[in-house]
């Protein structure tokens, strides 16, 4: 199994729960949801993985280096 499908594995695991959890309530804004719970974790890793060198990280991740650093400012990681 590829670390893509893992992490498609977690999302969905997550979602179904998170629905399930709902309990009769509307869901509300789930793609950010979504994306903000799976962003800071991803930027968290990686960062250290990169050894905290934010063009590294930014080349790592395939975007700017200043779009990396406005995402850290945004999850309070820098």
């Amino acid at each position: 199994m590829s670390q893509g499908s893992d992490i498609s594995s977690c999302v969905f695991g997550a979602l179904e729960k998170y629905f399930h959890d709902l309990d009769g309530e509307e869901p509300a804004a789930i793609y950010d949801m979504v994306l903000k719970s799976v962003e800071r974790p991803m930027l968290e890793v990686v960062l250290k993985q990169a050894g905290g060198n934010q063009t590294v990280a930014a080349q790592m991740l395939g975007i700017n280096r200043n779009t990396l650093r406005k995402k850290l400012v945004e999850h309070e990681l820098i």
